[in-house]
């Protein structure tokens, strides 16, 4: 690897070294609104053959893993019977408010939420704990990885950090499925 990768650069990771070490954290969190009780942006250091790398890591919920998953697919279908769809777009007026959609959205919109209800009920799609690694990453390496835990925080950021880096994690290789969450009335 070159040092025209940033994540690679001796300078970078002393930097993100000290920042770590001011912190008295193991990573450092992109100051991101995405990031959720079941998402997580951050960068660590580690190892890539022989030499300290940043990680790009994104650390997800298997449940939001499952649930991506099954609005992709349930999208994928809304395209087949739907030919001119392209995603349905959300847009606010000048006040923030969110404008109706067109009847054609709206009904793209219940044939999605159809199908992830019977995609659900079915169970089609199953999901199980995985770590991918990018090493052809803008900055550093990326790595995405989804855990079977009910949420992600400080705790589980640090502990994933520890067994990646002394490579004793053990990824659970049990397919799981998940029903959405109904939302009381």
């Amino acid at each position: 690897m070159s040092t025209m990768n940033p994540g690679f650069d001796p300078k970078e990771i002393s930097k993100l070294k000290q920042e770590l070490k001011a912190s008295g954290k193991s990573f450092q969190l992109f100051p991101e609104e995405e990031n959720s009780d079941e998402f997580v942006n951050f960068y660590f250091i580690g190892m890539f053959e022989g030499k300290e790398v940043i990680y790009d890591a994104a650390l997800y919920t298997l449940r939001l893993h499952h649930a991506s998953e099954v609005y992709e697919l349930a999208e994928h279908e809304a395209a087949k019977k739907f030919p001119n769809f392209s995603g349905i777009r959300y847009e606010e007026d000048e006040n923030g408010n969110l404008l109706p959609l067109t009847s054609e959205e709206e009904e793209i919109g219940w044939f999605i939420t159809e199908m992830i209800m019977e995609i659900e009920e079915e169970e089609s799609v199953k999901v199980q704990e995985f770590i991918d690694i990018d090493t052809n990453h803008d900055y550093g390496i990326g790595l995405d990885a989804a855990l079977n835990v009910e949420y992600i925080d400080e705790k589980v950021i640090a502990k994933f950090i520890k067994e990646f880096n002394d490579d004793t994690i053990k990824l659970d290789e049990t397919m799981y499925t998940f029903q959405s969450e109904e939302e009381d009335v």
